[in-house]
């Protein structure tokens, strides 16, 4: 019991860090033409994607992915090596976990034109 116990702390918190290592500074339509004082700006253009209709935050594919490397990351070592595999195992799950389930659905989803703007270094 104690095993699945850590196993989950451990998919909790690889879920944590991946939701914190995709906060980035996003841009709007608002930001286009913005100038920083490093030379760069921002610029905005239309790009057609596809979109998916279900779980647009890849929440199913991340959760299995952290539960696998987590039981795959639980298998290496002993010890304080085995916690850290785990651990590692359900980062690295989780985030391979979003990007399967990201590639799938935007092989799925609806075709739509939406605005992307993005900071641009001179």
């Amino acid at each position: 019991m104690k095993k699945i116990n850590r196993l989950a702390g451990a998919a909790v918190l690889s879920l944590a860090a991946i939701g914190t290592a995709y906060a980035q500074t996003q841009y709007g339509p608002q930001d286009e033409g913005r100038r920083f004082n490093d030379g760069s700006r921002v610029v905005c253009e239309n790009v057609e994607v596809q979109r998916a209709h279900s779980d647009p935050n890849r929440i199913g594919g991340t959760a299995a992915g952290a539960v696998i490397g987590g039981l795959v990351g639980n298998q290496v070592g002993g010890g304080t090596g085995r916690r850290l595999a785990t651990v590692g195992g359900a980062v690295a799950g989780g985030a391979i976990g979003r990007n399967v389930q990201g590639n799938q659905q935007e092989a799925r989803g609806d075709r739509v034109v939406e605005q992307r703007c993005s900071r641009v270094y001179n």
